[in-house]
């Protein structure tokens, strides 16, 4: 009983740092004692980042306190010293049958202060100084010692250890959520791979298809420069004029739902489109225009193509009729047909026409009517648009270069219906 009163007050005079009696000791604001020169090295790691804490209840203190020696402290530990009694063994430190040990103490083990759940071992204050101290370390989750660490880990395989957290976008370890991600949403490291993987196989998918795309409109191209030695040798402004001229050129013309905005319903086998209020239910594509209600055809244009657009609806207010090249912006006003170097569009309305281009806008006259036919002669140059009764009367006509395959275009008002006729 007496050995053990004896250490108990050894206890009460190491520093907790060298577990050794105290040399030089100084008390810091929260109470604890130290050996001058132990706390001193412990806050030379911390200097970096203008905070000092105790080692042992991690309270902290700015700026740095002044250390000032304990002669009172330094007296009592100075008559332990001549009772004999700082050659009694620590035993206070070291592990017993009811404590926890060190796992990385050799020889005879020191009791551990801390179980970390990552590194899934325990760690007296000597051997945990790294996770204060080293960055990866600190963000490992440490807990009262415990020698049932292997209950915290899944039963499920190695894999399957890893937690991804989605709420916090990161790995929090090999273990089971803790209590920091409790609530979250968490899954297996595996099952987001797998997610992630399938994510970017669909947006490889759809950067292989539009650079399939862009292959074919340059196969398109090539094609216009072969059959240009026709051009030039036939009359290049000879353009129909009977009804029955412009459909030996006729076009049958689907709009692309990849570029339709969640206000526009496609239907008709995607000849027909309405603008309503309802979103429609389209996933993501790049292709996807995001701020005015137009959408695309997925047929590409070259060579000479006719098509007609029917447009009305109760109380419908107009529509674009237009043709674009493929790569117009997708997002912003700039997107709109008109409104760029990219597209051409005719603004069609009850009792008016507007043809725009690059953002200049043109009145012009034709008799009024629900049908617009549209006639392009792309290696030529000629876009011209024309209102359609018994005869095409023409409404206006463009002459420029073309230096890609277009597209045509549809962009309607609310209560508008806009449909590509079949005039086959």
């Amino acid at each position: 009983m007496a050995q053990q009163n004896n250490q108990l007050d050894q206890a009460k005079f190491c520093c907790s740092v060298c577990l050794d009696l105290l040399k030089d000791p100084v008390a810091i604001p929260c109470g604890h004692s130290y050996c001058m020169n132990c706390i001193q090295s412990y806050w030379d790691t911390e200097d970096e980042k203008k905070t000092h804490s105790c080692p042992q209840c991690r309270q902290s203190f700015t700026p740095r306190p002044v250390l000032v020696k304990n002669t009172m402290l330094e007296d009592l530990v100075e008559e332990l010293k001549k009772t004999g009694l700082q050659a009694a063994p620590a035993d206070h430190c070291f592990a017993g049958p009811e404590d926890v040990a060190c796992d990385v103490c050799t020889g005879r083990k020191l009791r551990a202060v801390k179980s970390c759940l990552v590194c899934l071992a325990s760690y007296c204050e000597k051997h945990l100084q790294p996770h204060h101290d080293v960055p990866p370390l600190k963000k490992h989750k440490l807990v009262e010692p415990s020698e049932k660490l292997q209950k915290n880990i899944c039963s499920c395989p190695s894999e399957g250890l890893k937690i991804f957290c989605r709420t916090d976008q990161q790995c929090t370890g090999y273990i089971c959520p803790v209590d920091e991600h409790k609530g979250h949403d968490t899954v297996s490291a595996a099952a987001e791979r797998t997610e992630r993987q399938r994510e970017l196989e669909g947006s490889r998918h759809n950067i292989q298809q539009r650079i399939q795309d862009r292959e074919e409109d340059v196969k398109l191209l090539q094609q216009e420069v072969v059959e240009k030695v026709d051009v030039l040798l036939s009359n290049p402004q000879a353009e129909p004029e009977t009804r029955a001229e412009f459909l030996r050129y006729s076009r049958e013309i689907t709009l692309d739902p990849n570029t339709a905005p969640k206000k526009l319903l496609l239907s008709e086998g995607n000849r027909k489109v309405t603008y309503i209020r309802e979103h429609q239910s389209y996933s993501d594509h790049p292709d996807r225009f995001t701020y005015w209600c137009q959408v695309l055809s997925r047929e590409s244009l070259t060579g000479r193509c006719y098509w007609e657009v029917e447009w009305g609806g109760r109380r419908a207010r107009g529509v674009d009729v237009a043709v674009a090249y493929k790569n117009i912006s997708r997002a912003g006003t700039e997107s709109h047909f008109g409104q760029n170097d990219k597209s051409w569009s005719l603004d069609c309305y009850n009792d008016s026409y507007f043809f725009y281009h690059n953002n200049v806008h043109t009145r012009v006259s034709g008799p009024r009517s629900s049908r617009v036919g549209v006639y392009l002669d792309h290696s030529a140059g000629i876009l011209s648009f024309y209102s359609v009764s018994e005869t095409n009367t023409l409404i206006h006509r463009v002459e420029t270069t073309f230096t890609q395959p277009l597209y045509a275009g549809l962009l309607v008002a609310y209560r508008t219906t806009a449909e590509f006729c079949n005039l086959k």
